[in-house]
């Protein structure tokens, strides 16, 4: 039997990274409860092994809290055995940057889908879940760059990855129109 990424990390104090834990099956991340807490242990039903992590071992998981619906919310019991640290977006000027750095994108260029993406922000729960993401910038912004216009780089990358809604779509479609 081959070892997954998990067990691997286990076994040799690596740091095992769970991106979006809450895309797991529940009856999946109940596994990682004995590893997650004082028993640091790992069973391996299959082979009827338990792996002890070396204080080496590391465990990090991440995922966006009300992000998801209701029905794919971390579990309390999951969430108790971690550390939590809560990110927002990078300041105006540090994202301008972070997007000109992806793309080398014109630093103006990169303020306006900055400027953008505020504005999106601005419509969470007044329409949107969930504004423009710094990746939805550095999308639209490599679109412009390969020479698509910019209303129409913020429409494909931004703002229909944003809504399906019709008049979001449109009032959001207003705000690029009002930067570019």
């Amino acid at each position: 039997m081959v070892d997954g990424p998990l067990a691997r990390a286990v076994r040799h104090g690596g740091i095992c990274y769970l991106d979006e834990i809450v895309e797991a099956r529940k009856d999946t991340t109940v596994v990682i409860h004995p590893l997650a807490d004082d028993r640091r242990v790992l069973p391996i039903e299959k082979l009827g092994e338990i792996l002890v992590s070396p204080a080496e071992f590391c465990l990090a998981m991440s995922y966006n809290p009300g992000y998801q619906s209701v029905l794919k919310d971390l579990k309390q019991s999951t969430r108790q055995r971690f550390v939590a640290l809560e990110f927002d977006y990078p300041s105006p000027h540090l994202e301008a940057k972070i997007i000109g750095n992806e793309t080398q994108i014109d630093a103006a260029v990169a303020d306006k889908l900055v400027k953008f993406a505020h504005m999106t922000r601005n419509l969470k729960g007044n329409g949107l879940e969930e504004g423009a993401s710094t990746r939805l910038l550095v999308h639209a912004a490599k679109l412009i760059v390969s020479g698509v216009n910019p209303n129409l780089a913020c429409r494909s990358a931004i703002a229909q990855a944003l809504t399906d809604d019709g008049e979001m779509l449109l009032a959001i479609n207003e705000l690029s129109v009002s930067l570019f």
